[in-house]
């Protein structure tokens, strides 16, 4: 009637699932009747990442008319989204635009920004392929031709530009001194013209840093940051003043002319508004 030593620890691991049947006697112990233990078992999740256990969302990937069906963790983020996509399609994570009612934030997760099962991810973008090969020889060529054409001919004297230079020097236009570098005036640069001749001023608003530019009409208030380039051309037989566009987008469309800026001021007034600060 003893019982036989080791069958309380057999009956101890049994439901553990180390081997064998629940009412197999030779369940857990070797031929010879000593105890066996089997090695550990590695955990093994049930949908989602066999390797992590993360939870996975189906994703439809659609780019240039391609569709990917894509399984990703929701926990990973936009970033990481896009290494994905660019193992997919070959397109540089920078050169993507990831939409997801609206544009993929990196930073987040896919939880967060509430990415479920089905859903539709629209990539725009192209690889650097793609632009090579849009931008074909004779394309380079036409704008190697118009580079140089607009090279030889001065803004002055172009004719968007003639029909306001031709309007000659304004009366009340500030002096100029030609040769001399100086820092921007505590008082509105006036008597200026604009693109359709109408007369323009100047505002350096630092503390806010703001440049206004105002007319009879009304007064822009624009962000220094917002302001791309600046640049500026000596007027033709009146070199002591400067014609200037601010670029205020990417078109030519979008620079904003002024003539007749007074030459000691223009380093100045492409500083400010850049950034450089060198005369201050």
């Amino acid at each position: 009637g003893a019982e036989e030593p080791g069958m309380e620890a057999e009956a101890q691991e049994l439901p553990l699932g180390c081997g064998g049947e629940s009412g197999s006697p030779a369940a857990g112990r070797s031929p010879e009747g000593e105890e066996r233990r089997d090695p550990p078992q590695a955990s093994v999740s049930n949908g989602g990442d066999a390797e992590s256990g993360k939870e996975l969302v189906e994703l439809k990937v659609i780019w240039n008319k391609n569709k990917y069906d894509v399984k990703f963790c929701l926990d990973s983020t936009g970033a990481e989204l896009k290494q994905k996509i660019h193992s997919l399609t070959g397109l540089p994570p920078a050169m993507q635009k990831v939409m997801f009612k609206g544009l993929l934030p990196e930073e987040k997760t896919l939880r967060e920004i509430k990415v479920t099962n089905g859903a539709k991810i629209m990539v725009v973008g192209s690889t650097i392929n793609d632009v090579l090969a849009v931008n074909t020889p004779k394309e380079a060529a036409q704008q190697e031709v118009k580079a140089e054409e607009n090279k030889k001919e001065p803004l002055c004297r172009q004719k968007q530009h003639r029909k306001v230079l031709d309007k000659g020097k304004p009366d009340d236009v500030m002096p100029s001194v030609k040769g001399v570098q100086e820092r921007l005036p505590t008082v509105p640069l006036s008597g200026m013209y604009n693109k359709s001749g109408g007369k323009v001023r100047l505002t350096f608003k630092l503390e806010q840093d703001q440049l206004w530019i105002g007319t009879k009409e009304r007064t822009e208030k624009l962000p220094m940051g917002s302001i791309k380039n600046v640049v500026s051309e000596p007027i033709e037989g009146h070199e002591d003043y400067h014609m200037m566009a601010f670029q205020l987008g990417p078109t030519e469309a979008s620079y904003y002319w002024v003539y007749w800026v007074p030459t000691q001021y223009v380093d100045a007034i492409k500083d400010t508004v850049l950034g450089k600060w060198q005369y201050f």
